[in-house]
């Protein structure tokens, strides 16, 4: 009985294979760009509008929570990136390790958000939920705190997926690494590397302005 192919049926090759799982992930990156690439447009309009009340709302995030989050993502980034130059049959073990360092990083990155999130709706600063903020720029520190909450949330949302796929191409890979997987490790190294720009981004833009100014 002859061997079953290496590729589909669709792919003339190997590397036409691996050449088109990598162009569908960079269609899809392009696709979430242009989703956060619209909220941060409107954080830009809206800052435009209500300068004094974005630099006050970003005085009330925790600095510290931020930047411990960004040294994490960074982190992680270099293990996957790691993990998809060294990858072979006899690296392994050492693959399998570097993806679930990046994976416990990346909870480790939602479990500090979540206590972020604790300390802010103590401080009431949830719009629609229970949201208390005295003086004039009330309305505009609302604003703020809207973009805030969605934009982080889409972005957690994108954490849990790219932990999900880490974990699984390390159960995967360990137990017969093949070609297919190093493209697809390399696939999903492509989209942990954009979800970790995307919050060096959102770190610049929610947790900087206001202190910068002071």
């Amino acid at each position: 009985m002859p061997e079953p192919p290496a590729f589909a049926s669709q792919y003339v090759s190997m590397p036409h294979r691996d050449h088109s799982a990598e162009l569908g992930m960079w269609v899809f990156i392009a696709t979430e760009i242009l989703l956060f690439g619209g909220l941060i447009l409107a954080y830009f309009v809206y800052k435009h509008a209500f300068p004094q009340a974005f630099a006050e709302g970003s005085r009330h995030t925790d600095i510290l929570i931020g930047t411990i989050n960004t040294a994490v993502l960074l982190t992680s980034s270099f293990l996957v990136a790691w993990a998809v130059e060294i990858f072979s049959p006899a690296t392994v073990k050492i693959v399998t390790w570097l993806l679930v360092g990046a994976a416990c990083l990346g909870l480790a990155f939602i479990a500090l958000k979540g206590i972020e999130y604790r300390k802010e709706y103590h401080e009431h600063l949830i719009p629609g939920v229970d949201f208390q903020f005295a003086g004039p720029l009330a309305n505009g520190v609302q604003l703020f705190f809207v973009f805030y909450f969605i934009a982080t949330a889409i972005h957690a949302v994108h954490m849990l997926i790219g932990i999900c796929l880490l974990l699984t191409l390390a159960i995967i890979s360990r137990r017969a690494p093949t070609t297919r997987h190093h493209t697809a490790l390399h696939s999903a190294a492509l989209y942990w590397h954009f979800v970790d720009i995307v919050w060096i981004f959102l770190f610049a833009l929610i947790y900087l302005p206001g202190r910068a100014a002071s």
